[in-house]
């Protein structure tokens, strides 16, 4: 039984903001129904994005509604509050943030009060100072960025099968991808497959028309994989007329024109921008002791270091490795640890609560898989490497056993099945971006959207 009443915080709705909740709606269950605690989740969305499932989303092998898990569904047991965090002063235990209905109440920001505070607000993209990079690139963090990047692919391939200049027909048909991480070759090797499908159904537009290119700053990509299956990757993606270019830089995409560090051009109307991740701002704003990489300094137990009451786990947090062999090392910013974390986070608040004793957060990474289309995969598990399409197998049957809830589980194998039995569907939705375009311009209102203002080149 909990001391006293106890208010706790999650900041964030991701991985570890779910995860963290769920686990404390069961390990507080008694608590939570004599009111003993409360738990209060606050997240800029109303859904967890499960990310690895955002290419095949991209792809169109999986429905955009199954990628997402909805918040108020799964964390019945809590308050869900959609807004974002805006400061946090720890020492006075209270947390500035704005909500939907912030603007239009014109009272200014709210104020909320806890007693534990979990800070999971994850990561944004780590954008340089590249010229044209914000007017032209779209980024592949979030399912509306995977949606709104497979309608563009469709109706690049739409304008260049129906232009009568080869110039923009050449722009069309150039997908330029930046990071060679797991986001960039995903994406790329997804959307080509699908992109390559599609053109069969285009009676002028070929697949060897379409030029892909992986720009990467280092000598490898996917590095999680280890260096042999990256080289494998290299090779795989080349043969398929992929223009992967290693130790090189995107130094401009203005005027819709891809300028690369060997001095390469490419007239593109798509650059797609994964080369990195980076803290969220929130942390910034809060009391909190921060590492030089402007994460959160914690514990092996999951806490704020030199901090009560105050926990943090997943991309936000510098979390020790004590599996190990080099001291100071810390545990990768990625899902494999952010989903184990949470449960032991969720473990040691209730602990905590309980006066009990708090428990180590300890996990050696397993390896890694990643999907390189359809059939198509390289895999570095336990020390095994796999290729093709033994490693793209593992690569859906782990993540199915990883997407949360019986029931996204169900629909995501569904849709495979239907799949395996049906042909694609390459329709581009674009207009969706744009709901009220068609009504206004019956009503006599706006004009459609001029495409030399659309950041992405949509219609």
């Amino acid at each position: 039984m909990v001391k006293e009443r106890a208010r706790i915080l999650i900041v964030g709705g991701g991985y570890v903001g779910m995860y963290t909740a769920l686990r404390l709606q069961r390990k507080l269950k008694p608590e939570l129904k004599r009111g003993e605690v409360e738990i209060t989740v606050v997240s800029p969305e109303p859904y967890m994005t499960y990310q690895p499932f955002l290419p095949e989303a991209a792809a169109g092998s999986i429905s955009p509604r199954h990628v997402v898990v909805p918040l108020r569904r799964v964390l019945d047991q809590c308050r869900i509050v959609i807004g974002e965090v805006q400061s946090i002063d720890h020492a006075k235990r209270t947390a500035t943030l704005t909500t939907l209905a912030t603007e239009e109440e014109g009272a200014g920001p709210v104020q909320i009060t806890y007693d534990e505070l979990v800070l999971a607000p994850g990561s944004i993209s780590r954008a340089l100072p590249v010229p044209g990079l914000a007017d032209y690139a779209i980024g592949f963090k979030t399912v509306e960025e995977a949606i709104g990047l497979r309608n563009h692919v469709i109706e690049q391939m739409d304008i260049a099968s129906s232009t009568r200049d080869p110039a923009i027909r050449d722009a069309a048909l150039t997908y330029v991808f930046v990071g060679g991480g797991y986001a960039g070759v995903e994406a790329l090797g997804e959307l080509e497959d699908m992109a390559r499908y599609a053109a069969r159904y285009y009676h002028n537009v070929r697949p060897e028309d379409m030029k892909w290119i992986l720009v990467e700053a280092s000598n490898r990509i996917l590095p999680e994989v280890g260096e042999e299956m990256g080289k494998y990757t290299v090779t795989q993606l080349r043969r398929r007329n992929i223009d992967v270019r290693l130790e090189t830089r995107l130094d401009s995409c203005a005027d819709r024109v891809a300028v690369l560090s060997d001095g390469a051009r490419f007239p593109t109307r798509t650059v797609v921008w994964t080369a990195g991740v980076k803290p969220h701002p929130i942390l910034a704003a809060t009391d909190l002791p921060l590492n030089e990489r402007g994460r959160l300094q914690c514990t092996p137990q999951l806490t704020v270091d030199g901090v009560t009451h105050a926990w943090a786990a997943g991309d936000a947090a510098a979390v020790p490795d004590v599996t190990a062999a080099e001291p100071d090392k810390e545990t990768a910013p990625n899902a494999q640890h952010a989903v184990r974390q949470a449960r032991v986070l969720g473990d040691n608040i209730a602990h905590s609560l309980r006066d009990e004793a708090l428990e180590t957060y300890s996990h050696k990474y397993v390896g890694s898989v990643a999907s390189l289309g359809l059939h198509k995969g390289v895999a570095h598990v336990y020390g095994r490497k796999l290729k093709g399409y033994p490693a793209w197998f593992m690569h859906r049957v782990y993540h199915l056993s990883r997407v949360p809830t019986f029931n996204r589980k169900a629909r995501v194998l569904a849709e495979w099945t239907l799949a395996g039995l049906f042909k694609r569907e390459i329709v581009s939705l674009g207009s969706l971006e744009h709901p009220r375009a068609e009504f206004e311009l019956a009503a006599g209102g706006k004009p459609p959207l001029d495409p030399k203002l659309d950041p992405k080149g949509s219609s």
